[in-house]
């Protein structure tokens, strides 16, 4: 019996040449990924200490999840979770505000879009990172991929802040030129859009405090290019802002300093792949007896990994084939995550 094709786990030093894989292929503005060989080192360490970490609530863990091809045993995409957000290093943004401007004796009413520097998100967690080789595209990985970051959280809710925020990757060319930084940003940081993205990956961001402008900016006094991307997310990207508008999220009206890119949030138990998991007791399924597409997760953060794998569940007991507990490193009886697809 063939077991599940990919399975999504914490990563760990050991994941270092995959990433450095990813990373080759990722392009422009993905900035989590846009790290040095040290960098990368840093942050999958980070990533095992995290899952291994023994705390009841959100401090400054960085969860980072490999998507394993099974077969080849190469990673295929990656997603993570940041505990907290906002405090080290800052997390600065846009917000888009409207401004009414009216004169009686002009007989004029309009509005203005107006953006002002903000760090609304400091102490949220931040839901990101979801990449997926393309040759790995297909078959529902990506939306199995963007799901396993809620079941990881379904797993110790209390290790995560109540608000949960996302940031999208904004339009950038295949050649890393972005419209907004190139009308806005280009002017007050005096750098490319590379040079900037890289900072804001490898260092503790306080230079982005030091020269994002301090005064409102008029959108409108900005160029049709720059304009038409506020708010847009790369085409790369636009399949990761499904996903999390059906999980719940919503935009905030706030973009990236850097690309204009949105931001989306959500309260953490309204997510729906969270609030919809459920807790059962696993038992092997007769062969051939099927079932609705799920995901299935390990109970515990210290040893997480989903798969998506065929389940039937009915009074807390879900059954599943032999090769899925396998892969979950799980025995009949074991405890494990659920989250079912009702609408197949």
């Amino acid at each position: 019996m063939s077991g599940p094709t990919y399975v999504m786990r914490a990563a760990g030093p050991g994941d270092f040449e995959g990433f450095r894989e990813l990373r080759a292929i990722a392009g422009a503005g993905f900035t989590s990924l846009m790290l040095d060989d040290a960098g990368i080192a840093k942050r999958l360490e980070l990533s095992q200490q995290s899952f291994a970490a023994q705390t009841s609530a959100p401090g400054k863990e960085r969860y980072f999840i490999a998507l394993e091809h099974v077969e080849s045993g190469r990673l295929a995409g990656c997603c993570g979770v940041k505990s907290t957000i906002g405090e080290t290093p800052p997390f600065f943004n846009f917000r888009l505000i409207t401004e009414a401007q009216s004169s009686v004796a002009a007989s004029r009413r309009f509005d203005m879009q107006v953006l002002i520097g903000v760090n609304d998100f400091t102490g949220c967690t931040e839901v990101g990172s979801l990449f997926v080789r393309p040759e790995h595209r297909a078959a529902g990985v990506g939306r199995a991929l963007a799901q396993c970051r809620y079941m990881l959280m379904a797993t110790a809710p209390q290790r995560f802040h109540e608000q949960v925020v996302s940031e999208l990757r904004g339009v950038v060319s295949p050649e890393g030129v972005s419209p907004f930084w190139e009308a806005l940003g280009r002017h007050f940081f005096r750098m490319d859009f590379a040079e900037a993205d890289k900072l804001s990956a490898t260092t503790d961001n306080q230079f982005i405090l030091d020269l994002t402008p301090q005064h409102p900016i008029y959108v409108d006094l900005l160029p049709k290019e720059a304009r038409d991307v506020i708010g847009k997310c790369h085409k790369d990207g636009e399949g990761a802002r499904k996903l999390l508008e059906w999980e719940g999220f919503n935009f905030s009206n706030v973009v990236d300093i850097f690309d204009g890119g949105p931001l989306v949030s959500a309260r953490r138990d309204h997510i729906r792949t969270l609030r919809e998991s459920k807790r059962a007791k696993m038992e092997p399924a007769a062969e051939g007896e099927g079932g609705s597409r799920a995901l299935v997760a390990t109970p515990h953060i210290s040893t997480f990994r989903c798969v998506s794998a065929r389940a039937n569940v009915s009074n807390g007991v879900a059954k599943v084939d032999a090769a899925t507990l396998a892969a979950l490193n799980l025995q009949a009886g074991d405890e494990a995550l659920v989250w079912v697809d009702n609408a197949i």
